[in-house]
């Protein structure tokens, strides 16, 4: 069964390994998802990429360590949806990923579609209810 608390730690999950893969192999990142004009960028580059994959590793503890809510989850989706227009802007719009930046995009979904079901779920839980 799925419990807020298991929906929450998928949540956490998605974090660790996409901030994980930023945060401990910028380079591969870099060579995976931007398209090749933007690739090179000096030091910098690897630097901000495992910066950001740091980010997600530390929104994954908030998620893991955390007691979500139904207000949590709801919020927590709408949250996400700002990410889809940024996935969209730089992968068709003005292209700096490469069609496997959209791994970002996949997981947002993955994360939007748990928050959903920990909506519902912590709703019925909350309220003393079963599914």
């Amino acid at each position: 069964m799925m419990t807020p608390r298991r929906i929450q730690s998928l949540v956490a999950l998605v974090f660790f390994i996409l901030g994980g893969w930023a945060a401990c192999f910028p380079q591969h990142v870099i060579n995976t998802v931007f398209l090749p004009e933007y690739r090179e960028g000096g030091r910098i580059l690897p630097f901000a990429v495992a910066c950001f994959g740091a980010q997600a590793l530390l929104s994954g503890l908030f998620a893991a360590f955390s007691r979500f809510s139904a207000l949590t989850f709801l919020v927590y989706g709408i949250a996400l949806l700002p990410f889809f227009g940024f996935n969209y802007y730089f992968t068709f719009h003005d292209p700096v990923f490469t069609s496997m930046g959209l791994l970002d995009a996949v997981g947002n979904v993955i994360m939007l579609a748990l928050c959903y079901v920990g909506w519902k779920t912590s709703k019925a839980t909350e309220q003393g209810t079963d599914l």
